[in-house]
């Protein structure tokens, strides 16, 4: 399959299951950079190879073959970011820009050395999930976003939900980072902010910020 093909797939499959869970295909086509018409021509055109099932103005639903290319595309998205992070110590926004070229060019057999010499790992450094040889996903998710986090209580930062540098960097600055602990301050209802304190530093964080953010209670 090609590289379009591929990213098609892989937008639908993070879309339904991560982010704003709207598959129809201009918000696919807003994602990946392209326009609506050529989202609807791929949405039509892998119809027709049993990935997905399409209907005019409806949202984009992966079949099971389409599902099936999805995990594996983003299992080697995912094995090569732990790879190039545990290897190199890149930040987060660089294992996230090398894994989207690599996870095109990397084969099962290799993937599949790439989680033996990571002692196959679960979760990827940005907390995601990494789903095994078979395409599945073994581990339960009980996160919840920081923005419906309980005042008073501390938690373990379980996912970073983002591709953005910005939003990396100031993460990292802020040690805002994969495993860490924090404890929510305090929640303002009308602006929709998050007060924490994690690492003996004080923050508060909008919800652009806590909406992506995912923790576990410590």
């Amino acid at each position: 399959m090609s590289i379009a093909i591929e990213n098609f797939v892989k937008a639908i499959y993070k879309n339904d299951k991560h982010d704003i869970k709207d598959t129809k295909p201009g918000n696919i086509a807003k994602k990946l950079g392209i326009s609506n018409a050529a989202a609807t021509d791929m949405a039509k055109k892998l119809a027709e190879k049993d990935l997905l099932n399409y209907e005019k103005y409806k949202a984009l639903q992966l079949t099971e073959k389409g599902t099936k290319m999805a995990l594996n595309i983003v299992r080697k998205h995912r094995l090569w970011e732990a790879f190039l992070f545990k290897m190199f110590d890149m930040s987060l926004h660089e294992i996230h820009k090398e894994a989207e070229l690599l996870e095109h060019q990397t084969s099962d057999l290799l993937a599949q050395k790439i989680s033996e010499h990571l002692g196959h790992p679960k979760f990827d450094p940005h907390g995601d999930p990494i789903p095994n040889a078979r395409g599945e996903i073994t581990t339960e998710d009980t996160s919840i976003t920081l923005a419906n986090a309980d005042e008073g209580k501390t938690y373990i930062i379980v996912r970073l939900m983002s591709d953005d540098k910005e939003f990396f960097d100031f993460c990292s600055q802020n040690k805002i980072t994969y495993r860490n602990t924090l404890k929510v301050k305090k929640q303002f209802a009308k602006t929709k902010m998050t007060q924490i304190s994690i690492d003996g530093n004080t923050l508060v964080l909008n919800e652009d910020f806590t909406k992506i953010i995912y923790v576990d209670e410590f």
